[in-house]
């Protein structure tokens, strides 16, 4: 503090639970105030000034009303809050008259764990005073720092080394106060010669931030916060955690693998002081939900909020901004037409796909910054993501951008969602580190034993693929449900050409609809490298497709009820066991599409063991639907139920050639406008003819 203080304010808080070094943790209600003025000029005090504050709480402990002096029916006659800080300010401003004062409190209790939690949690605007205080504890710990540690400091302790004496029959507050105000004119005499300068500082807003991977932080400067409200930000958790300091850009939420809020935080305090201080905090409430407070290290806040690009650092290197972030933008979006959709104005899709500004702005909220106020989240490769942040210069203008949830940019409704710099930095991490092809490792062993597993697997049973580990399947996600064949076909283009007969399987769910998934066989491990090479994130009708590699046994395990991500990890046995009932050669649980084929193309098999529900034994291919072209010399029709097929039913000889893909997409025309939903897979024959 640079200015000369003229007098200190000692004072005195009591809440209707704890007391002591046990203040504020219990998280009840404040309902008492006591303060008296010391001239640090003459070393005289003011007198002794009480206000009793009214909790919204209305049953108080005896026992803490009669250590307080206080009786029920004074408190429930006080005033509440809000009043009782306008009275306190008032009263205190006059018998001060524009002397320069601070505060002094016995520890960092009063101030930081009652006062500012509770004001700010009951919306209660407190002065500029109250962001500055002396900590008694820690102003003595200076004259005398080889008595006793600071932590075992007491009043008492203060007093006896000091010679203060205080009248041990005044009322608990009062008595606590006389102390305070003793120690603080025996320290201020000649004899020991204290000057009170830097006081303690509390922030009055959060800051956000950038870190880097490589910096160093305290592991006692963290914690971890759990159960937080998913639409909760960065500033409602220094709201959580007002009065204790957290550094710049310390509050950093988490995000699950889908890029979603999870309920947890990892917030960096400027000491372990105010560390400690939060942990007392486990359990206090942030509007209905309680939040667990928990110690964490400081690599686990560098790995949700360490790390990012220059453009982000550029981005996010303003003071006082608040972030909204976008989902769901058109792939042609820019930042003028993100601009122009917060001013107001309406961006309509084209008939080539780009995204226009038509009409003028009506109003709206300004961005700061204008389009230096916008990041767009894009790939490694450079490909948008359909992710968006925008900046606002005030919580005033976010909340009026936030009314524009949902509203439309182009075709698509966009979500709007207040956000913080971590996610910032996590999301564009994410997405810039995701590799432009990603495959599982080989080989991914079958998390179940299959009889199958040796030779190959008749038609009658589903036309599974035989059991390898053998890389030359493709995986297609990301499908539109819609899909047919033939849209597969046409976005395979030349690779359809490599495609293994009874090579394409349509994952259908639970409810006999396609999933969006689509397991196609290669002919060769190097095909279906290419394969994933090529088409990895092509559009098509508008979605992007992932395109991985894998191998049978991959297959088996997803279509058996397991998992399997893109890059391998996150495998997990099949959910549940199937009832016998569900199996076609029951008679019951098929999907309602099955009615499309006859009753002889539906196969009779025994149930796979640990086969799950949400995939049911398909039928065979039907060759007698339009499915290979007429007269096909190679067109075989399936065995009556129970029967299995020969085994060169489905093989091709060397002297056979493929058709070609023109001719091939012909011959598929009559059936892909049938409904493809039948089952768990279905199977694609090609046709194999002689030239």
């Amino acid at each position: 503090m640079t200015e000369k203080l003229d007098c200190l304010v000692a004072l005195f808080v009591a809440t209707s639970g704890t007391s002591g070094d046990e203040l504020g943790t219990d998280e009840r209600e404040l309902v008492q105030l006591v303060w008296q003025v010391v001239d640090l000029e003459s070393n005289k005090t003011g007198e002794t000034n009480e206000i009793v504050v009214r909790p919204e709480v209305e049953d108080l402990d005896p026992d803490i009303l009669q250590q307080t002096g206080l009786t029920a029916q004074r408190v429930h006659a006080a005033e509440p809050l809000e009043q009782a800080v306008k009275q306190f300010n008032s009263r205190l401003s006059a018998e001060v008259n524009q002397r320069h004062f601070c505060f002094c409190t016995d520890g960092q209790r009063h101030i930081r764990q009652v006062i500012h939690p509770e004001t700010s949690k009951k919306n209660v605007s407190l002065p500029t005073e109250f962001y500055s205080f002396f900590d008694l504890r820690k102003e003595f710990q200076k004259t005398s720092s080889s008595l006793v540690k600071q932590n075992e400091l007491d009043l008492p302790i203060m007093c006896d080394y000091l010679n203060v004496c205080v009248d041990s029959s005044l009322p608990f507050a009062a008595h606590k106060l006389q102390q305070i105000v003793g120690i603080i004119q025996a320290l201020n005499t000649e004899h020991v010669g204290h000057q009170f300068s830097s006081p303690e500082g509390v922030n009055m807003k959060f800051e956000i931030g950038t870190y880097s991977r490589l910096e160093c932080v305290d592991d006692n400067m963290v914690i971890r916060a759990r159960g937080l409200p998913w639409q909760a930000s960065d500033q409602d958790i220094a709201r959580f955690f007002r009065g204790l300091n957290i550094v710049k850009g310390g509050a950093a939420l988490c995000l699950n693998a889908q890029g979603r809020r999870n309920g947890e935080a990892l917030v960096r305090f400027e000491s372990q002081e105010h560390r400690d201080l939060a942990l007392q905090r486990h359990k206090h409430h942030m509007g209905n939900r309680y939040i667990e407070v928990y110690k964490a290290t400081g690599e686990d806040f560098l790995k949700v909020a360490g790390g990012c690009s220059s453009e982000v650092a550029h981005f996010l290197s303003g003071e006082g901004h608040v972030i909204v972030r976008m989902r769901g933008l058109p792939f042609s979006a820019t930042p003028q037409q993100v601009l122009q959709f917060f001013l107001g104005c309406q961006v309509v899709d084209t008939k080539d796909g780009v995204c226009q500004v038509k009409g003028s702005s009506n109003g709206g909220c300004q961005v700061a910054g204008g389009t230096d106020g916008i990041l767009l989240v894009r790939y490694a490769d450079g490909r948008p993501t359909g992710d968006a942040f925008v900046l606002f210069s005030s919580e005033e203008h976010a909340q009026m951008a936030l009314k524009k949830h949902k509203q439309r940019l182009g075709k698509r409704y966009i979500e709007l969602f207040k956000s913080t710099a971590a996610e910032v930095t996590q999301v564009c991490n994410r997405f810039s580190s995701t590799p432009l092809i990603s495959m599982a490792p080989s080989p991914l062993l079958s998390v179940v034993p299959s009889p199958l597993a040796t030779g190959l697997l008749p038609l009658a049973t589903g036309a599974f693929p035989v059991t390898t580990s053998i890389r030359d399947c493709v995986h297609l996600r990301g499908l539109p449900y819609d899909t047919t064949i033939q849209n597969i076909l046409e976005f395979l283009g030349e690779f359809t050409a490599d495609i293994a007969p009874h090579g394409v399987h349509m994952v259908l769910n639970s409810q006999g609809r396609p999933s969006g998934e689509c397991f196609i066989q290669m002919s060769s491990p190097e095909r279906a490298f290419l394969t994933a090479q090529r088409c990895h994130r092509h559009l098509l009708r508008e979605r992007y497709v992932e395109v991985f590699q894998c191998s049978h046994d991959d297959m088996r395990l997803l279509l058996r009820g397991g998992v399997v991500g893109p890059n391998g990890r996150g495998l997990s046995p099949p959910p549940c066991v199937s009832s016998p009932s569900f199996f076609p050669h029951m008679g019951v649980g098929l999907p309602m599409e099955a009615a499309l084929y006859p009753a002889h193309f539906l196969v009779n098999t025994h149930p796979l063991p640990f086969y799950t529900t949400y995939y049911p034994s398909p039928p065979g291919s039907p060759p007698t639907l339009g499915f290979f072209p007429p007269g096909s010399s190679q067109c075989h029709a399936l065995p009556a139920p129970g029967h299995t097929l020969p085994s060169g039913v489905g093989q091709t000889n060397n002297s056979d050639v493929m058709v070609t893909v023109p001719a091939l997409l012909s011959a598929k025309q009559s059936f892909t406008e049938q409904s493809l939903g039948v089952g768990a897979l279905l199977d694609l024959q090609l046709s194999w003819n002689r030239t």
